[in-house]
C-alpha cells in the first residue's frame, strides 16, 4: 500500500482511535494514490498506525482498521457480521439460519452506520432480505462488489438482493460510474419494493425510487413513543415523508392525523401506508404543500401534538448559521401554535447542529413566544444507528419532546 506519513504530533487522534486523518496532518505521500485506493498511515517515526481509503478533499483517509488486517480476503466478512452481531444484541435482528419462535414484529434495520460500525463511508439498510447500500467515498464505492459478496456469505439463503444506490452519495469527481442498480439478486427476485414490519406497523419500501434508501430507519424509536402520547389528541405531522409518525399516531387512537409533505410522491406513499394498516381515512387527511407554509397558516390551537421533522438544514458548516435560524423560526411558528397543554417532537437531523446548539435554537424560539415551555425528554437515534465512541461526531440525530402550555 502507499504509505501516508503524517507530521510529528499529528498521529494523536489515531491513537485515540478516530477514524480521520485531515489533509492537515500530512507530511507527505509515498506514491500517487487514486481516489479510494486503500493506503497506509505512518507516524513521523515511520510506526504503522492504521490503514484506510484515501480521498481528496479535508478527510484524506477514512480509516477501516488499526490492525493490518484490511486486506485480508475475509476482512469484509468479518466486518459485517461483527455489524450484524450488533444489531441482534439489540434486538432487531436474529441470526439468518435461526429460527423464531415469537413473532417478528420488526424487519427492517440498519446493518452499517458508517464509522458506527468502524466501516467509515458505508451504509447498509436490511429490508426484509434485501440490503439497501450507499457509498458515501470512493473507496467504499469500488469495493461495492466485495461488500455484496461478504453479505451473501453473512445472510446466506436468506438475503433476497443487494441494491447499490449510490449515485447520489458517492463523490462525482472521483471518476466513477455511477449507476444504481443490483449487485446480487436471487433468481425469481423483480420487484423494487416490499412491504417491511416495524412494530408490527406495515410499511411500502421502494429502494430505486425512495428518497435515501427508501425508508427512514432512525426514527423508529422517536416513533414508538410518538405512540404513547397520541391517543385522543388531534395529530400534526410535518415533512412526513412516507407517514411513519402519522400510522403510528393513528395506532395509538389519535382522534384526528394531518400529514404534511411538499412531495407528491411521498403523500401518496402516506395513503398507502395508512390503508394498509387498516386505519379508516375519516380520522386522516394528507397535504401536498410546504411543511412550514401550512404551519404558519394553522390556527391556533387545533393541534394538541405536533411533530416537526425538517430535513437537514445544515450538511456543512458554513450553512451552520443559516440552519439555527431555520430550526428557531420553524419552532417559534410550532410552539405558538400547538394548543395548550399540548406536545412539540421536534428533531434536526443536521449532523454539524449539535444537541446544545439545537436546544438553544429551541429555547429561543419558545422565549419569543411568551409560553410556558417544559423538556419532558431528549430523544436521539437508535441502536441500529451506533455511534462509535472514538467518533462522536456520528451522533447525528437530536430531538426533544415539549409540553407547551
Amino acid at each position: 500500500m502507499v504509505k501516508v506519513i503524517l507530521k510529528k504530533g499529528r498521529e494523536e487522534s489515531l491513537k485515540r482511535f478516530h477514524p480521520w486523518v485531515f489533509s492537515g496532518a500530512i507530511a507527505q505521500i509515498a506514491g500517487s494514490p487514486a481516489e479510494g485506493d486503500l493506503v497506509g498511515v505512518y507516524a513521523s517515526d515511520g510506526t504503522f498506525m492504521a490503514s484506510g481509503h484515501y480521498q481528496i478533499g479535508s478527510i484524506a483517509v477514512r480509516i477501516l482498521s488499526f490492525d493490518s488486517d484490511v486486506q485480508s480476503p475475509d476482512f469484509w466478512e468479518i466486518m459485517l457480521r461483527r455489524a450484524l452481531d450488533v444489531r441482534i444484541a439489540a434486538g432487531l435482528a436474529s441470526k439468518p439460519s435461526s429460527c423464531m419462535e415469537k413473532e417478528i414484529l420488526t424487519n427492517c434495520y440498519r446493518l452499517v452506520h458508517g464509522e458506527g460500525d468502524n466501516l467509515p463511508g458505508l451504509i447498509v439498510d436490511y429490508y426484509d432480505g434485501v440490503c439497501v447500500m450507499q457509498a458515501h467515498s470512493a473507496g467504499m464505492f469500488r469495493s461495492r462488489k466485495q461488500i455484496s459478496d461478504a453479505l451473501q456469505k453473512v445472510y446466506g439463503n436468506t438475503l433476497k438482493a443487494v441494491y447499490d444506490k449510490s449515485s447520489g452519495t458517492a463523490p462525482f469527481k472521483a471518476g466513477l460510474e455511477l449507476v444504481d442498480g443490483y449487485l446480487y439478486r436471487k433468481e425469481g427476485f423483480v420487484q423494487d419494493e416490499c412491504t417491511v414490519l416495524e412494530n408490527g406497523h406495515k410499511f411500502t419500501v421502494n429502494w430505486s425510487s425512495g428518497q435515501k434508501t427508501g425508508f427512514f430507519l432512525d426514527q423508529r424509536e422517536n416513533r414508538a413513543m410518538v405512540k404513547r402520547y397520541a391517543s385522543g389528541r388531534n395529530v400534526l405531522n410535518l415533512f412526513c415523508y412516507t407517514g411513519g409518525f402519522s400510522v403510528y399516531a393513528l395506532a395509538a387512537g389519535a382522534r384526528h392525523v394531518d400529514s404534511v409533505d411538499s412531495s407528491g410522491k411521498a403523500m401518496e406513499l402516506v395513503e398507502k401506508n395508512v390503508r394498509i394498516n387498516g386505519f379508516d381515512n375519516s380520522r386522516h387527511t394528507g397535504y401536498c404543500c410546504d411543511a412550514i407554509d401550512f404551519l404558519k397558516d394553522a390556527p391556533e390551537g387545533k393541534y394538541d401534538l405536533m411533530i416537526v421533522d425538517p430535513p437537514a438544514f445544515a450538511k456543512h458548516r458554513g450553512a451552520l448559521k443559516n440552519a439555527l435560524r431555520a430550526y428557531q423560526r420553524l419552532n417559534a411558528f410550532a410552539i405558538s401554535k400547538v394548543a395548550s397543554k399540548g406536545l412539540v417532537f421536534t428533531y434536526s437531523c443536521s449532523q454539524v447542529v449539535d444537541k446544545e446548539a439545537f436546544a438553544l435554537a429551541v429555547f429561543s424560539a419558545a422565549a419569543g413566544t411568551g409560553r410556558s415551555v417544559r423538556i419532558l425528554d431528549r430523544l436521539n437515534q437508535p441502536a441500529d444507528h451506533s455511534v462509535n465512541i472514538y467518533h462522536p461526531e456520528g451522533e447525528y440525530l437530536k430531538g426533544l419532546l415539549l409540553y407547551v402550555e
